[in-house]
């Protein structure tokens, strides 16, 4: 099949990868422009970008799809190129620019997105991080034609796949991708024969996307949710506490049933290799951390680098 690739990052790449590999003609690539990134905030081309340049495949980088506003010309450049490259179809993944009506119909087969949920649980922008925080025992990838509305349109693949207890964001992300860029492959190589499913209208959720401040960590919520929003934030933004005025990010944390009437974000127990934390309901189990400016560390390292004092309580300046 002829067709135009629109996607930004890593989870786009694995699939462009694949999709490429197959056989397929890739007529366009579209992905953002380039953004400053790292310490230096050097200009830095997308994982899609890179991929595009390596295999010397036609791309562009319009800051907008939008017709109207300050980035119209873009727009309008990029709506000739599409119908100029002959594409039968657009394939989607984590573009991350709104899709206005137009690109919807601009080749003749229409837009098919990989989404990284089991729809139309957790539509929106941040569908594995949100399951991970939901303590969701499974996700998985659908196949969707679009349409106007929010990961609203019919499916034409899915496959499930299970959350272990410790998958991080970063873990179930390689995961779905190289799901997606499986399905994506099977859809396109049967397109002809499968059958769009129409969304239920039950069970709807929505993965709004994740935000800094979120990341806090509340000491009075149960120990099983921190443990699930740890993983869930990782790698962002972190999940963090305060101790003695400095922020300390928790990267790894379990949670246990132990029943406790201190303060939440009390310091209980010194291990050797950990610590455990006082919650709302149990108590966490912190197994790495991060100081500002360092990497992350065991807890082990941690506790002999920072002197930590049982009773001491995370999130208040303790001396």
């Amino acid at each position: 099949m002829r067709l135009v690739f629109a996607g930004t990052p890593e989870f786009a790449r694995t699939a462009l990868a694949a999709v490429h590999a197959a056989g397929h003609d890739i007529a366009l690539v579209m992905t953002q422009p380039d953004r400053p990134a790292g310490r230096g905030m050097k200009l830095q081309a997308s994982a899609v970008k890179q991929y595009a340049i390596e295999h010397q495949l036609p791309l562009i980088q319009p800051a907008s799809l939008r017709l109207d506003g300050k980035h119209a010309a873009d727009a309008l450049q990029a709506q000739q190129t599409i119908a100029d490259s002959g594409a039968q179809a657009m394939v989607v993944v984590a573009y991350g620019l709104l899709l206005p009506d137009w690109t919807l119909h601009s080749v003749p087969l229409g837009c098919l997105n990989i989404h990284a949920s089991l729809l139309p649980r957790w539509r929106g922008a941040a569908p594995i991080q949100r399951a991970i925080e939901a303590g969701d025992k499974e996700t998985g990838v659908c196949i969707m034609h679009m349409d106007a509305g929010l990961d609203t349109g019919p499916v034409l693949m899915r496959e499930s796949l299970a959350i272990a207890d410790t998958d991080t964001s970063t873990h179930l992300h390689h995961k779905l991708a190289v799901l997606g860029a499986r399905l994506i492959v099977d859809t396109l190589g049967s397109f002809s024969q499968l059958n769009a499913q129409v969304q239920s209208t039950e069970g709807v959720t929505y993965a709004a996307k994740i935000l800094k401040e979120e990341a806090l960590i509340d000491w009075r919520q149960p120990a099983s949710v921190l443990s699930q929003r740890i993983r869930a934030f990782d790698p962002f933004p972190g999940a963090h506490t305060v101790l003695n005025q400095q922020t300390l990010k928790v990267w790894s944390a379990s949670a246990l049933t132990d029943y406790t009437h201190a303060t939440p974000g009390t310091v209980l127990r010194l291990h050797a290799d950990a610590l455990d934390v006082a919650c709302g309901q149990g108590v966490l189990r912190i197994h790495q951390l991060q100081k500002p400016g360092g990497k992350r560390i065991s807890a082990a390292e941690f506790l002999h680098s920072q002197p930590v004092t049982v009773g001491w309580v995370l999130g208040e300046a303790c001396h």
